[in-house]
């Protein structure tokens, strides 16, 4: 009787609709586009100062267009997670936001810096850019990480 049961009980739950708390947030499928164009940039800009291919320097031009549209549509992502209520639990604070929306803001200075001509366009300022948006990428994930830390402490 017991084995049955575990078979409707399975079934059920693999063919039930979610629950209004198992909905997943939108912003989440975009999000992490950007921090990996980003990240992937940085490591361009090392290759390119260190090489001087201009191969390099076009693929960094590349992520960080890639980053910023990704990072838009999860920024648009995001304002719908804040119309549904069923992503009330799972969207991030603002102390993240903000610091998400600082990225993306980084990332646009750091594309008008790139958007300059040849070896002065990524040495040295590019560069310091680009590291700039990864170290705040870091601490975005950080303050995400704490935020979630800390709400699995609050509920019970």
């Amino acid at each position: 009787m017991g084995i049955p049961s575990l078979k409707i009980e399975i079934a059920m739950a693999i063919h039930s609709p979610p629950a209004a708390g198992n909905a997943y947030p939108f912003s989440a499928l975009f999000a992490p586009f950007p921090f990996v164009c980003f990240t992937l940039t940085l490591i361009t800009d090392i290759l390119y100062w260190r090489t001087s291919h201009l191969m390099w320097s076009n693929f960094s031009d590349w992520l960080l267009f890639f980053g910023l549209v990704f990072g838009a549509f999860a920024v648009l992502a995001g304002l719908i997670d804040l119309a549904r209520p069923a992503t009330r639990a799972l969207r991030p604070r603002w102390p993240a936001s903000l610091a998400f929306i600082g990225i993306l803001v980084l990332a646009i200075l750091n594309s008008f810096i790139h958007a300059g001509d040849g070896w002065t366009a990524i040495v040295p300022y590019g560069l310091i850019a680009s590291t700039v948006t990864v170290i705040a990428m870091i601490a975005c994930v950080y303050l995400t990480a704490d935020q979630r830390a800390a709400d699995a402490w609050r509920t019970p």
